[in-house]
C-alpha cells in the first residue's frame, strides 16, 4: 500500500482516470503510482512509457490478468 508522510503535499482528486485499467505494455496516460487490481503490487509510471511488459509482474494461476489502475497522480506544475 502506498505511503506517505506529509499529506498536505497530496489532495483528494475525482478524475475518471482513477478508474481506468491498463495491461502491461499499454502507454501510461498520467505519471504516478500504479497499483495491480489483482494482487496490490504498486509501480511508479511515467507518462507517455509503457507499462511494464507481462514478464516483469506475474501472478500466480488462476489469479487473473495484470490490470494497472492509478492510485496517486503525480501533478506536474504549469509555468
Amino acid at each position: 500500500m502506498a505511503q506517505y508522510k506529509y499529506g498536505s503535499y497530496l489532495s483528494k482528486g475525482n478524475s475518471d482516470e482513477y478508474d481506468a485499467e491498463y495491461s502491461p505494455g499499454d502507454t501510461c496516460n498520467n505519471s504516478g503510482i500504479y497499483r495491480c487490481k489483482v494482487c496490490g503490487d504498486e509501480i511508479a509510471s511515467n507518462k507517455g512509457n509503457p507499462f511494464p511488459p507481462q514478464n516483469h509482474h506475474q501472478h500466480s494461476a488462476g489469479s487473473g490478468p495484470i490490470r494497472w489502475k492509478l492510485l496517486v497522480f503525480a501533478q506536474q506544475k504549469k509555468n
